[in-house]
């Protein structure tokens, strides 16, 4: 199944998921930029893990529109697992779901504006 994301973070994105494996191959969303010297596959604890996901999604992502967007359109799928094309694998239902909860009501892109340029 093909799922639009587009402006996540460019124009022409897309996410794709795989129903036989339950794997949303997420593209950029969800990726993880890792400090020098710390990498793992999988996610285990989301929380953790969030501090390598938060500024890259907050730099890149449009704005929350398309995120809320992508996660209505995602949220209606039989998610196990989310495989981003960046960082590490967010593995098992209660990570997808925070991974969702949290991308939902992410203040990113234009939403942000403000904080990058001062008022």
């Amino acid at each position: 199944t093909v799922i639009p994301s587009h402006f996540l973070h460019s124009t022409g994105c897309f996410s794709l998921y795989d129903p036989t494996s339950k794997i949303l191959f997420s593209g950029d969303i969800g990726a993880a930029i890792f400090p020098r010297g710390t990498r793992y596959p999988v996610a285990e604890d989301f929380d953790a893990h969030l501090r390598y996901m938060e500024g890259f999604h907050k730099r890149y992502m449009a704005s929350n529109a398309f995120c809320r967007r992508w996660v209505k359109t995602v949220s209606a799928l039989d998610v196990e697992h989310i495989a981003p094309q960046h960082g590490a694998l967010i593995k098992g239902r209660e990570n997808v779901k925070k991974f969702l909860a949290w991308f939902e009501n992410l203040s990113c892109g234009v939403d942000v504006l403000d904080d990058i340029y001062g008022r």
